[in-house]
């Protein structure tokens, strides 16, 4: 049977864009949820400067809290070699960076040309690989730019081949801003699998226009394995115009279970999580089994 392993992300990705900063004790015990529910693997922190992302401003407080587990593992986003040293220093067994297909998306983000930011992915992973962390990178804007408009897949692919250099765990492809169709997102991962046999693909989809879900689909359907989604459905890039959720992870979880490929997480326990996020929030959040529940009979809790 086909397994999907699952990034949580919404402890990093989904709460960086709310308008309401949650206190630390709080994402610790939405994490601690997650991982109640069967979620292994879970983006929890990012470790860059608080002034620009003032919601992670308390990653080493969050990851100091967590329970450390063989089974679990917390990963951090950094985006240069001072945030690497935080997250290291913070106890992080996994990094993960981001690099922009787009320069002028990369400008915005990270404050530097997408060259530069390879070249500082590439430092960051032999750093990694010497402390023992894993390491995997984001090719950010892989289906389209909110100010350069469409990106070639040939870009993509070019940055792909430069940044498998630094040995990455996974090579995700994201579709920041949400424009990505499942056509455009079989054939890229067709692509860039061909010009990297043996890299394994994760896949990173917003839910701008709609897409979110049926991406997710095609993306599986094209032999990706790993699929980031946050819970609840929310997230979205403070650099990014107009750029709302992620794919919901219960959502997600339950089309794949529909289709008989495991996942090893509880949907009815993550329902409930959902709910209680988006208690917490105060808002209505998008996910959609939050509001229908699952079927048949599953999704009740509170």
């Amino acid at each position: 049977m086909t397994r999907i392993e699952i990034v949580e992300v919404g402890p990093r990705d989904g709460l960086q864009n709310e308008a309401r900063t949650l206190s630390a004790a709080t994402k610790v015990e939405f994490i601690r949820r997650a991982v109640a529910a069967g979620v292994r693997r879970i983006e929890v922190a990012s470790f860059v400067n608080p002034k620009k992302v003032p919601q992670m401003a308390d990653a080493e407080e969050v990851l100091a809290a967590l329970p450390r587990r063989d089974d679990v593992v917390y990963v951090g986003l950094v985006l240069n070699r001072r945030g690497f040293e935080r997250a290291l220093a913070a106890g992080c067994r996994e990094i993960g960076m981001v690099v922009a297909a787009s320069d002028s998306f990369n400008q915005r983000n990270q404050g530097a040309a997408t060259e530069e930011s390879i070249a500082a992915w590439l430092d960051i992973a032999e750093a990694a690989h010497a402390a023992n962390v894993r390491a995997q990178i984001t090719i950010s804007t892989s289906f389209g730019c909110p100010f350069e408009g469409e990106v070639p897949p040939e870009r993509v692919i070019a940055i792909a081949r430069r940044v498998a250099a630094g040995r990455p765990l996974e090579i995700a492809l994201a579709d920041t801003i949400g424009v990505a169709v499942p056509t455009q997102v079989r054939d890229l991962v067709a692509r860039v699998r061909a010009a990297l046999p043996g890299t394994t693909l994760r896949c990173h989809f917003h839910n701008t226009r709609n897409t979110g879900i049926a991406n997710a689909y095609a993306a599986v359907e094209a032999g990706v394995r790993v699929l980031d989604a946050s819970i609840g459905g929310i997230g979205g890039c403070p650099f990014a115009p107009a750029a709302t959720g992620n794919i919901p992870t219960e959502d997600l979880i339950y089309m794949l279970e529909r289709m008989g490929i495991e996942t090893g997480i509880d949907l009815e326990s993550l329902i409930g999580t959902g709910r209680w996020v988006e208690s917490q929030l105060e808002r209505v959040v998008p996910g959609m089994l939050i509001k229908a529940g699952g079927f048949p009979g599953r999704g009740s809790a509170a």
